[in-house]
């Protein structure tokens, strides 16, 4: 995983794409125009260096419903992923490598997911990495759910 920015569109897991969108998104970033801040990061293939998708640990922007805490801006991990890289494991991957860097630097707060309820694929990753869903709310058109945990508990 290499260190980036979010560029484009805003990518979140609750917010619905076209998979058309999806690629065009990621076939427009490129590796080298994600890499030079930190927060986002790079899901590549191993073999031949193609950007699979990008993984974001940033703060929730208070203005958007779904939160657990009053002042909100907690850490928020959010991800996309091209269609065919679905399902190898790479967002459990890059998310456990993420959020065990953060918790190995930054004080114990709160981690949310954020995605929409009928994504029951985002909702069992979320569950595998050790969220537990808090509560549901209306946005973007959908149901989504918000899921919640403490950040010390990715400490290898």
């Amino acid at each position: 995983m290499r260190s980036a920015t979010r560029t484009g569109p805003r990518t979140r897991s609750g917010w619905p794409r076209p998979r058309s969108a999806v690629e065009r998104y990621l076939d427009a970033l490129g590796v080298p125009h994600v890499t030079d801040q930190p927060g986002t990061f790079v899901i590549a293939d191993r073999a031949s260096d193609r950007l699979l998708g990008t993984l974001l640990l940033h703060r929730r922007p208070a203005d958007l419903p779904g939160h657990v805490t009053e002042e909100g801006g907690e850490l928020e991990l959010t991800y996309v992923l091209r269609r065919d890289a679905w399902g190898a494991g790479l967002a459990f991957e890059a998310a456990t490598a993420a959020l065990r860097t953060a918790a190995s630097e930054l004080p114990d707060q709160p981690v949310l997911i954020v995605t929409q309820t009928a994504n029951t694929r985002s909702l069992d990753l979320a569950a595998r990495l050790g969220f537990r869903c808090v509560s549901t709310f209306e946005a973007y058109a959908a149901e989504q759910t918000l899921a919640v945990a403490d950040l010390h508990t990715f400490l290898a």
